[in-house]
Formats: C-alpha cells, structure tokens, sequence
C-alpha cells in the first residue's frame, strides 16, 4: 500500500457523500489496488461520532476488508463552518501532511470556501477535488479557475465527473484504439449519426433542492454526455497518460458546437402526472415557475475533418417509460446492392450500452426472408466489468496524484460554453417547454432516439 493519504470530506453529512462517495471508496479499498485513508468528514451540520462512523460503516457493505476497517477505525467528523478560516486551519492541522479536500457542495459554497483558503498555507502535495457542477455557468466556471489556480497546480486539481470512472465509458477507449474493426471507419465518411442517451425511469425522487435549479440539460448534458461525446470524437492519443487523454478530449470539444440554431438543435419538455409518479411542477420543493425542465435533447457537430457533418444527438430525461442508457452509432448504407438481392440496404448499427456494459452490432445479412433477400443479425457481447465503482475508480486517481479520470480546467469551461446558447433561448422562451406523461416515452411527436 501506499503512504496514507487524508480525505476531508467537505459536506460530509450530504446525500451524496453517503449515496455515491463513500461506497465508491468502500469498494476500492475491498480490492487488490487498496491503497491507505483516512477520511475526516465535516459539513455545518453536528453529528456524533457513532453516528458518522455509522454512516461510513453502512457505505462500505457488510465485508470488511483489512484496508476499509483501517479507515473505519481512524474516521472522524469535525463539524463547522466550512468558510470560517479557523475552522479550516484546524482541519488542515488534523489531516496532516499532502491532504486531499473533497468538495462535495454546491457551487456558491464552494467557491466561497475556496476564497477563504486564499489566506492559508496549505501543505505541500495537497489534492483539491471539485463535485460537478463545476460553476454555474462558462465565467463563474473560469473565475473558480483562476482561484483553484492560485492554491495548487493543475495537476493536483480533479473536477470530478464519475461517468469517466464507468466501466462501460472506459471501454470505449479500447473499442475505438486497440481493434481494427471499428477504427479504421469511425469517421462521417463511414458515420451517418450518433445518440448518446440516458432516459431514466425513475422521477425526481426527493432531489429538487438540487434538480429544480439545474434541470437535465445541466445535470446530464453539460457535464457526463459531453465527456461521453469526447471520448467518442476524440484522436488517437499518443500514450495513455493524462496529458495526452485529457489534450485530444479537449481538442474534440472545442470543435463542438450546435447543429444549427438553438431552436433547431435543442428541445426540452417536463413530466405530467403519470401512474403513481406525479406531476413534476407539483413534486415537494419544485417551482414551477422556473419551468425546469425533466427531458433535454440537444444536436450538436464536432466540426473536425474527422466528423464534420455528422449529427450527435445528447439527450437525457427522466419518469420516462424505458430505461436506456446507450450509444447508438449508425453507419452509411453501402450506396450500391448487386442486382438480384431484394430488400433493405440499411448500414450497420453499434450499441454500446453505458448502464449495464454490453455491446450490440447490427450487420445486413442474406437469407432472412429467403436465399438472396437482405435482413439484420445481431452480434451481442456484455463487456467486461469491474467490482470498483464509478467513484471509487475516480477516487483512485485522486489518491495516487493522477487526474486522468478527471476533468481539466479548459474543459470544464468549454462544456459550458457548448450549452450556454441553448440556456439562453431556454431562458427566453424561443424554445418552447412541452409536456409528457411520466411513464410515456416523451412528448408524441417527438422522434424517438433509434430503438
């Protein structure tokens, strides 16, 4: 194992600290790349020791291992005011040497903890790791820049987005560079469209202090499916190292714009009343007046030599009928069938699935119908899986000083500057908000995502 490493926790007491974090960690230290830590939670809100030590318990499973008992036995939780100076002084002395500080707070409390710090020492090798959103829009996201910038250097910096930490989402990087099936062709030469969709099932469920003020343009869009949409336009990088990962994703993304207008690129609509789910504008906590809105489709291009021309479509939804979370990836149609072969001419199809991983390809076939009539076949896989969770993968670059798996700063700033148009004729109303039942598979006349 490795030198042991701090985690202070900043608004330890939150939900996803217990839903997400925690039992991300749990599972890394459950495995073979276990590493040391200590975890100090802290938050404004005062809990007991046997209390958080629960908390931490229940996270980590019924399983513990010789690491997750170690930091079981060391945790504490240090309550106060996160933006008092004191208060982070004391933690800093607590958590001893080269701490990591995990922000797990919405973005005006960070940032407000992170001015602060301006006036602190903080000790040598010090890790600072940002929950998403990072900013509340393309300047407040480069202003946070500016201040993280002045405390550590970029390399020690780790805007968190766990979707890099997905196994489904990490094979896409094998897919694309370490086969010569699909590489040679995945360009718009070959490509006709792209979706990336994540339509869940489930409602608000108890989350409006956060969903009602970001909406599923901001809380998916803007942040998993573009990085989703990277890996997947990215080149080639030249080794597996963060700098070279992290420059082409930043390279695809600053090619990335909207596939025309914002009223021709985007739609958005929110859930009615449907079965026993109800309507979201009367869900404890919601405004309806903010229009926040439940289902966002947005087209965009990655205007390179590589892709120019081929639509991407990102779109994400909730209390919808059925739960898809895939790539779909169409290929061209051959332009020309030899005489005497009858029916469809329609080009190959690519699945990959984000959640669960498997892989589907649809193939144009002969003898579906009959000897010379063309059909589709369908070759499945499931990909490889990993007992480590998104979190706890992402968390292992963090202790180990590696920010592969996180997002770097420019990109942070450029993922909001793709949305930002479409925010805008939102806020304006040029986009129209529509209505679905919850449990429907959105508004009727909509165009589906290809099923």
């Amino acid at each position: 194992m490795l030198n042991q490493r701090t985690v202070v926790i900043f608004g330890a007491s939150g939900d996803l600290s217990s839903r997400l974090l925690l039992p991300g960690l749990g599972s890394l230290l459950a495995g073979p790349r276990a590493t040391s830590v200590r975890i100090i939670g802290t938050g404004r809100s005062a809990l007991a020791p046997d209390e958080w030590t629960r908390r931490v318990r229940s996270a980590f499973g019924d399983d513990l291992s010789a690491a997750a008992a170690e930091t079981l036995a060391t945790t504490q939780y240090v309550a106060g005011d996160p933006t008092d100076r004191a208060h982070l002084r004391a933690l800093l002395e607590l958590a001893g040497p080269a701490p990591v500080l995990y922000f797990s707070l919405p973005p005006a409390v960070t940032t407000a903890i992170v001015e602060t710090l301006q006036g602190i020492d903080l000790p040598e090798g010090t890790e600072l790791a940002f929950e998403k959103p990072f900013g509340t829009d393309a300047a407040s996201a480069a202003e946070l820049n500016k201040l993280v910038g002045s405390l550590v250097p970029e390399e020690n910096v780790h805007r968190v987005d766990h979707f890099l930490g997905r196994t489904a989402v990490l094979n896409l990087i094998g897919l694309r560079f370490a086969n010569r099936l699909f590489e040679p062709v995945w360009n718009a030469e070959n490509i006709e469209s792209i979706e990336i969709v994540y339509d869940e099932t489930l409602g608000l469920e108890g989350r409006a202090q956060y969903y009602d003020n970001a909406g599923a343009l901001v809380d998916m869009i803007q942040s998993h499916l573009l990085l989703v949409l990277a890996l997947l336009a990215m080149d080639a990088p030249a080794t597996m190292d963060a700098v070279e990962v992290r420059s082409e994703m930043a390279r695809a993304l600053r090619s990335t714009h909207l596939y025309g207008s914002a009223l021709q690129a985007s739609r958005r609509a929110r859930y009615t009343a449907g079965g026993t789910v109800p309507s979201y504008a009367e869900e404890a906590g919601v405004d309806p007046a903010r229009e926040t809105e439940t289902l966002a489709e947005v087209t965009v291009e990655v205007d390179t030599n590589r892709w120019a021309g081929v639509p991407i479509t990102l779109r994400s939804g909730k209390a919808l009928g059925v739960a898809r979370k895939e790539i779909v990836v169409k290929f061209k149609p051959l332009r020309h069938l030899p005489s005497g072969l009858h029916g469809g001419r329609d080009g190959e199809t690519l699945r990959i699935g984000l959640n669960p991983g498997d892989l589907s390809l649809s193939v144009p076939a002969l003898g579906v119908d009959g000897p010379y009539t063309m059909g589709q076949v369908f070759l499945d896989a499931t990909l490889p899986s990993s007992p480590v969770l998104p979190y706890g993968e992402v968390l292992n670059g963090i202790l180990r000083g590696d920010p592969l798996l996180s997002v770097r700063g420019d990109v942070a700033e450029r993922c909001w500057e793709i949305v930002e148009p479409v925010l805008d004729a939102w806020r304006t109303g040029e986009v129209p908000l529509e209505e679905y039942e919850a449990g429907s598979n959105g508004p009727a006349h909509w165009h589906a995502p290809s099923a």
